[in-house]
């Protein structure tokens, strides 16, 4: 079997290293924030090159006081797109605002600025474009258009941890960035994790309060805040997973380009990297018309793979109170229909990815001989 992602060979890897600093906060016993999430919160904030990042619970927690400290309030409006995990909306409806879809560019499948200026009414208050699969939104555009309206960006990057874009960071252009650290992303804890960065201090100081039930003196509640603390055993364990991360990324960029060979003339379309960013391959996703039957026969032949995603947000049954009819993002319906995503971790062998796209081509002769 090829699996999806392979998360034992990550830890067999690291397990001197990650065994050491999971015991020593059990010998600290610091279970809640503590030294092991303060140092990684002062490391990511140099990867990201940004000067704070805050760790909470989850990517989810993340957005949610990224848009709370912004001030995204109730009644508010916030755009973004319908081509992503649901909990980009949800945050977005956790802060009491209502989310303002936009469709997704062709080809990146990121959000399209060209249709973001229309969307903006005197209730927006906030941007948030997702850096899908790991590769990085048009920012340049957008970041342009949220300054002319006075209204800042918060960065959905849960999905592009060292991503850039034109030379910067993911999650350092905004006024805000947010991450996920869930086991299966290219960061990932051991559980449950998130982080926000930001180079205001004053917005970093608001969402440590927000993490904490608003204390900034034990038992004295500065505001009406949450209990998104991460713990300390995860913080330990992203400390040790991101000296590594340069090196997986090189490594996911090397088997997409490995991808990128041998599944030429073959029905899967390739991926698109947007010029003068760094795709940093969260996820390796193909196109293909009849995408659910390949994806049958992939693992018939003990091929993982995912869909990432089959229902666009605004066609999810529980969000059909926006409003939006099918149709009303064509780009972003069209690529839910197709996309497929490809087993893509670091460990991935060359000869994992020659019987993948043997498969494929196994399939076209077979559907010829038929």
């Amino acid at each position: 079997m090829i699996p999806y992602a392979d998360l034992k060979a990550q830890y067999r890897a690291l397990k001197p290293e990650i065994d050491r600093a999971i015991q020593h906060v059990l010998d600290e016993s610091t279970y809640i924030l503590g030294p092991a999430v303060s140092a990684f919160e002062r490391d990511f904030a140099a990867f990201c090159n940004t000067t704070e990042a805050i760790g909470v619970n989850s990517g989810t927690s993340a957005l949610h006081l990224a848009l709370l400290a912004a001030g995204v309030r109730p009644g508010d409006e916030v755009i973004t797109v319908p081509f992503t995990f649901v909990a980009t909306v949800a945050s977005i409806e956790y802060a009491g605002a209502k989310p303002v879809l936009v469709d997704v560019e062709p080809d990146y499948w990121t959000m399209d600025p060209a249709r973001v200026e229309a969307a903006i009414t005197p209730r927006t208050r906030a941007i948030v474009p997702v850096h899908l699969y790991g590769q990085p939104a048009d920012m340049d555009p957008i970041l342009a258009i949220a300054e002319k309206h006075g209204l800042p960006v918060i960065e959905d990057a849960c999905q592009a941890h060292g991503s850039e874009y034109r030379g910067r960071r993911c999650g350092s252009m905004g006024r805000l960035g947010c991450f996920s650290f869930y086991p299966g992303k290219n960061l990932g804890a051991y559980g449950e994790g998130g982080a926000v960065v930001t180079s205001d201090s004053a917005l970093a100081a608001k969402i440590r309060l927000l993490r904490a039930w608003g204390e900034e003196v034990r038992y004295e509640h500065k505001y009406r805040a949450f209990n998104y603390r991460m713990d300390g055993i995860q913080g330990a364990v992203l400390g040790v997973k991101l000296k590594h991360l340069e090196a997986w990324t090189t490594a996911r960029r090397s088997r997409a380009a490995v991808y990128a060979d041998r599944l030429r003339d073959t029905p899967a379309m390739l991926p698109f990297e947007r010029a003068g960013v760094r795709h940093v391959y969260h996820a390796y996703v193909v196109r293909l018309k009849e995408r659910d039957v390949w994806r049958a026969r992939l693992g018939e032949a003990g091929v993982q793979t995912g869909v990432h995603y089959p229902i666009p947000v605004h066609l999810q049954p529980a969000y059909r109170d926006l409003g939006y009819d099918v149709g009303a993002f064509p780009v972003a319906e069209q690529a839910a229909k197709e996309v497929l995503s490809l087993p893509m971790f670091p460990e991935l062998t060359d000869e994992q990815i020659d019987t993948i796209a043997a498969l494929f081509r196994a399939g076209v002769v077979a559907e010829v001989r038929g």
